[in-house]
C-alpha cells in the first residue's frame, strides 16, 4: 500500500448555510462525512492510491445537510459520492473499485488470479457481514455475532504472504476496516466483547491496519461513535 505522508488539515463540514463548492468545474471532489463508515471506504482508497492532491475531499454534515447536494450533486442525499469527469457517482463499494481503476497510484488489486477471485467473493461477503453483526447488537454478543468475526479469521489464514486478507492491503480490507474500527469500539465499550479474543489473525490485521498513514487519517472519533450508538439505540 502507498501509504502517503501527506498530513491533511480536514477540512470543516458543509450544511445548510454553506455555499456550493463551483461544481462541475473540472476538480475531482469525494464527498463523505466523517462519522460514516460507507464514506470512509471511499477515503481510504483515495489516500491508499496517494491521491490527495487529485481528489479533494469535501465533507457534508449528514445531519444538516446542504440542499444543493441532493439538488445539484447527488439526488439519492448520502455519502459517498464521486464528482468526476462531469457527472456523479456513488455506492461505497463501487467507489473502492472506480477510484482504483480510474487513477494513478498503485494498484489495489493483487494480479494473481486466485487472489482476485477472492477479492470478489470478499467483497460480495462484506454486505452480508455488516447485516449481520449490526442486526445482533443484543443478547448473546458471541452467539450471534461471533461467527462473522470467525469468518475473518478464516479468511486471514488463506493467504501467507502477509498480514492482511489477500497478503497485501487491497480492496478487501478497505471493505471491511471501517466497520472493524466501529465494531471493536462499539462491541467493547456496550457489551464489553473483545471480538480479537481467540482470533489471533484478526487482532494482528488490526494492529497493521493501525499502521497505515492512509487509514489512520480517516478514523473516526471514537467517543463520537460510542455517542451515536447510544444516542440511536439506548436513548
Amino acid at each position: 500500500m502507498a501509504t502517503s505522508s501527506v498530513q491533511e488539515i480536514r477540512p470543516a463540514s458543509l450544511d445548510s448555510t454553506s455555499q456550493p463548492p463551483p461544481l462541475f468545474d473540472g476538480t475531482t471532489r469525494l464527498y463523505i462525512s466523517y462519522i460514516c463508515p460507507f464514506a470512509q471506504r471511499a477515503w481510504i482508497t483515495r489516500n491508499a492510491k496517494g491521491l490527495q492532491d487529485k481528489i479533494k475531499l469535501v465533507p457534508i454534515n449528514l445531519q444538516n445537510r446542504p440542499a444543493w447536494y441532493k439538488e445539484k450533486v447527488y439526488p439519492q442525499n448520502k455519502v459517498p459520492s464521486l464528482e468526476h469527469n462531469n457527472k456523479v457517482i456513488g455506492e461505497s463499494l463501487d467507489l473502492i473499485k472506480y477510484i482504483d481503476s480510474n487513477f494513478e497510484g498503485p494498484s489495489l488489486l493483487p494480479d494473481d488470479p486466485k487472489k482476485q477471485k477472492f477479492a470478489e467473493e470478499l467483497i460480495a461477503y462484506s454486505e452480508t457481514f455488516l447485516t449481520e453483526v449490526y442486526g445482533n447488537f443484543k443478547g448473546d454478543i458471541e452467539k450471534h455475532t461471533g461467527p462473522q468475526f470467525d469468518y475473518l479469521e478464516k479468511a486471514l489464514e488463506k493467504f501467507d504472504d502477509g498480514p492482511f486478507l489477500l497478503g497485501q492491503f487491497s480492496q478487501a480490507d478497505i471493505a471491511y476496516a471501517p466497520f472493524i474500527e466501529r465494531f471493536q469500539i462499539l462491541l467493547k465499550e456496550v457489551f464489553n466483547y473483545d471480538i480479537t479474543s481467540g482470533r489471533p489473525k484478526l487482532a494482528k490485521w488490526i494492529e497493521e491496519v493501525n499502521k497505515l498513514d492512509g487509514y489512520i487519517q480517516t478514523k473516526a472519533d471514537p467517543k463520537e461513535v460510542v455517542d451515536n450508538y447510544k444516542k440511536k439505540n439506548l436513548a
